[in-house]
């Protein structure tokens, strides 16, 4: 196995530091999505949960994955943040009862 030059490794470690502000950036545009759709939920009186909904998210991200990632790690990422989002909503909806 050819080892990397300290150099090489300084400069993953700085693409992947690039990475992760992406992905927070798409995190973050996903949550303002997510913060929407609890208020439709909300004004329509629907529940947050919606195992349907989430089986779509997990066959879309598993039909899409070309990897290296293994579908079953893509699931379990995916997993934490549709949970996150959950919790967005109802913190949401929460704040919305408590000002009416």
């Amino acid at each position: 196995m050819s080892e990397l030059h300290p150099d090489e490794l300084e400069t993953c470690r700085t693409r992947i530091d690039a990475l992760d502000r992406r992905l927070l950036d798409l995190l973050n545009e996903r949550t303002a999505i997510v913060e929407q759709i609890g208020r439709i939920k909300q004004e329509r009186r629907l529940g947050v949960y919606e195992p349907k909904r989430e089986d779509q998210v997990y066959a879309n991200i598993l039909t899409h994955n070309r990897g290296p990632l293994p579908a079953d790690a893509a699931k379990r990422i995916f997993e934490r943040i549709i949970d996150e989002m959950r919790t967005v909503q109802r913190n949401n909806m929460e704040v919305g009862k408590k000002k009416c």
